[in-house]
């Protein structure tokens, strides 16, 4: 038995992914655990987790992959400052210190944190390799076209990839700055959203606005090519030297200001928003037909946080010319941990691949289950009343018929995604007929913007005739296609009382719930074999009313992961207006006496992966080592004190009275363990600051003296590492890749 653990970590949507004698035994985010939404810490939790699922201790590992080659990151973010001083010395001063204490130092970190037991090397693919793999590997195909879009990873924001056999080669590649996914983040910063977290809010506010700013973009901001290689004219952005996305000349060209929080949505942001999606999907359309065209293939795949614009994939499918796509379904920073676990077996070790059916994600039900009994038990201590129901059949008929007296229900069964999309395991379910449903669980449930559209759920054997998905499976939530033309132009009942957006909705579709305002949709092609149990329901839906459709959105509440464990499902239940909870087979149809909801949900924050019981505190606990030479501070510093005063001033008992402190406060520390933590934890209060300033100082000065000089001469001598400049006559702007791909080049952070 030889095993792989894959890594994503220290920068967003941290990830463990565990493979056995090659097939994927296990994968999980570290944020469902953590229950801190996009958990960039190292997934310690998660990779717990993955060993105990696999019956393996750290010492059984064969090899550990990390997602990523951090130092050629830092060379990229080194050539950035010098390319941009003195403009760049904010982001400096921000983000050199990190580097500077754990990232340069990523082998013993890595090593630190997997813990004493591996003694093995790390492997490091590139990421967009990383990418590429998780998009490829576990696909169904045996010969593929493959490309990746993202914000950036080390220097390459896209890439063109040939996948066959067990191999996966990248041909060509785009290089930051210039990079489709910061293009859209801007925009996203624009609509007053997060980076790297409301980049899907924007998707779903574009089709209420108007594109009226696509040709202004296209002109001003992007020299964009006929094969989907592109620059940005960098001007107008602010994220390559400093802390910012957008500039005020962007803010002037566009008449619009990131919006505030607080701030209403205007028809502006609408506009802008539907504009950068017309712009993104036409780049990804362009380069999936240049991937097509460069391989010779009609089969292709898709990674990178890009691939999640299920939009743009839509038209990638109806429009690019492929006989079949597929995307990886955790296509972000998350999957690249399962791409480097599968590289490092395939594309390293050399081992061969069997293409399986479907594909070999087992429909990325890679997380945690839960036993009835565990349930069970969740429930029991927390008093609830339940009905235990066993029978399959009989439990699908149950919740169907709750369903359709209008209830919302919680779905917790089986094993929790990997991936950002919520697929049957950990889901909120509701009838699609009820145009009411949209904003009743966005409001009510999910405490959400209002405009969020759902997703459908449907039998994949009846999908065709109710979304436009052209024969092509989505099994994953990522294809954007049409209601059927059948399914539309439904009369609103005038008695219902609605809003004028639901009363739109349920003039446009038989299924308004989960019909957009463009009468489009995010479809889950629900099949008996990846998901029987969800399939059993729908099927039990569709025999009562007539219609196998649900509403399905994520298991959680705005700013929370998706619940990973009952006791999540449990608390979530309780905070929102959720009216059914069903877990594994216990249906509980009413709330505690006393139960207020909704309202403000209570979050752990960290949780114990093996138990599920909140940590006392949410501090990093000190190691041992940290709290010995604490222990040994005060009689290290007072002698120092000492010395100094003797050579100073030749007083021999004030030196004594010093040592003599000293020594008495670290006897103290010895004798009393109860209070090393609580002083240690005063201590460091007070000299972090204190060091923070120091090394603020000490690097603005290496800033001043060696950064700004050696890049304004590079400015003088026409070098720009950045490749700023547009060449609108240039044919293309794919590089083609260079790099070697030897065996000892995976194993280099560099």
């Amino acid at each position: 038995m030889r095993t792989v653990l894959g890594l994503s970590a220290y920068y967003h949507d941290a990830a463990a992914a565990l493979l056995v004698d090659g097939r994927v035994v296990a994968a999980a985010q570290e944020e469902r655990f953590s229950r801190i939404k996009h958990d960039a810490a190292f997934p310690a939790q998660a990779v717990a987790w993955c060993l105990k699922e696999a019956v393996l201790r750290v010492e059984d590992l064969d090899l550990v992959a990390y997602y990523e080659k951090p130092l050629l990151k830092l060379d990229r973010l080194l050539e950035t400052y010098l390319a941009t001083a003195p403009m760049s010395w904010r982001s400096f001063l921000r983000s050199m210190p990190l580097w500077l204490k754990k990232k340069a130092h990523i082998g013993r970190e890595l090593a630190r944190a997997v813990g004493p037991g591996y003694t093995r090397r790390f492997v490091f693919p590139e990421h967009h390799l990383a990418h590429a793999s998780s998009a490829f590997l576990p696909s169904p195909f045996e010969e593929a076209a493959i490309l990746t879009l993202d914000g950036v990873g080390e220097w390459a924001t896209a890439s063109v990839g040939h996948g066959k056999g067990s191999e996966v080669r990248l041909l060509e590649e785009l290089r930051f700055p210039h990079s489709l996914g910061l293009l859209y983040s801007a925009f996203t910063v624009l609509a007053g959203f997060e980076v790297n977290d409301g980049e899907y809010k924007l998707m779903g506010l574009a089709p209420y606005g108007t594109p009226r700013f696509k040709d202004l973009i296209l002109e001003r901001l992007i020299d964009l090519k006929p094969d989907g290689s592109f620059r940005l004219d960098m001007q107008w952005f602010g994220y390559a030297g400093g802390l910012t996305t957008t500039t005020p000349r962007l803010h002037r060209l566009l008449g619009c200001a990131p919006r505030r929080a607080d701030e209403p949505l205007t028809a502006l942001h609408m506009d802008l928003a539907a504009s950068i999606q017309a712009v993104t999907e036409e780049v990804m359309l362009r380069a999936a037909r240049h991937a097509l065209a460069r391989t010779g293939l009609k089969r292709l795949c898709l990674a990178g946080g890009v691939a999640l614009n299920c939009v743009g994939n839509g038209r990638i499918l109806r429009e690019a010319g492929v006989e079949d796509l597929w995307i990886q379904p955790a296509a972000g920073d998350a999957g690249g941990a399962l791409g480097a676990a599968l590289w490092t077996w395939h594309g390293l070790l050399g081992k061969p691949r069997v293409v399986e059916a479907g594909d070999a994600q087992r429909g990325s039900r890679l997380g945690p289950r839960f036993t009835s009994q565990e349930a069970r038990a969740v429930l029991d201590a927390a008093g609830a009343s339940y009905e235990h129901l066993p029978d399959e059949a009989a439990r699908s008929a149950h919740i169907a018929a709750l369903l359709e007296e209008g209830k919302v229900v919680g779905w917790f069964e089986g094993a929790m995604e990997y991936g950002p999309r919520a697929l049957g395991g950990r889901s909120i379910l509701a009838d699609p007929r009820r145009p009411e449903m949209q904003s009743r669980v966005n409001q009510m449930v999910k405490f959400r913007e209002s405009f969020r559209p759902f997703a459908p759920a449907v039998l994949a054997e009846k999908a065709e005739a109710w979304f436009g998905l052209g024969g092509q499976a989505s099994p994953y939530m990522l294809l954007v296609a049409p209601v059927a033309q059948a399914q539309r132009l439904a009369p609103a009942d005038p008695g219902q009382a609605l809003t004028g957006l639901e009363r739109l909705r349920a003039r446009r579709s038989t299924i308004p719930a989960v019909t957009h305002v463009d009468c489009s949709a995010r479809v889950q092609t629900v099949d008996r074999e990846r998901s029987p149990r969800f399939h059993a329901l729908l099927s039990a839906f569709e025999a009562k009313t007539g219609c196998p459709v649900l509403v399905n959105t994520s298991f959680n509440v705005k700013d929370e992961p998706i619940v990973a464990t009952p006791q999540d499902a449990w608390r979530t239940y309780l905070a929102t207006g959720i009216d059914v909870l069903v877990l594994e087979d216990c249906v509980v149809t009413a709330k505690p006496a006393g139960t207020q909801a909704p309202a403000a949900i209570a979050r752990a924050k960290t949780r114990d992966v093996l138990e599920g019981a909140p940590e006392a505190s949410t501090h990093a606990a000190p190691t041992a080592r940290a709290l010995a030479i604490f222990v040994a501070t005060p009689l290290l510093v007072s002698a120092g004190l000492a010395a100094l005063v003797r050579w100073r001033t030749g007083a021999s008992v004030l030196p004594l009275v010093l040592l003599a402190v000293g020594a008495l406060g670290s006897l103290g520390l010895l004798l009393a363990p109860g209070l090393r933590r609580p002083a240690h934890d005063r201590w460091m209060r007070v000299v972090l600051p204190v060091g923070r300033a120091l090394t603020a100082v000490l690097l603005g000065l290496v800033y001043l003296v060696s950064v700004t000089p050696v890049g304004l001469l590079m400015r003088l001598v026409g070098r720009d590492p950045l490749a700023r400049r547009l060449d609108r006559t240039a044919p293309t702007y794919w590089q083609a890749r260079t790099r070697a791909s030897d065996v000892e080049d995976a194993f280099r952070a560099s």
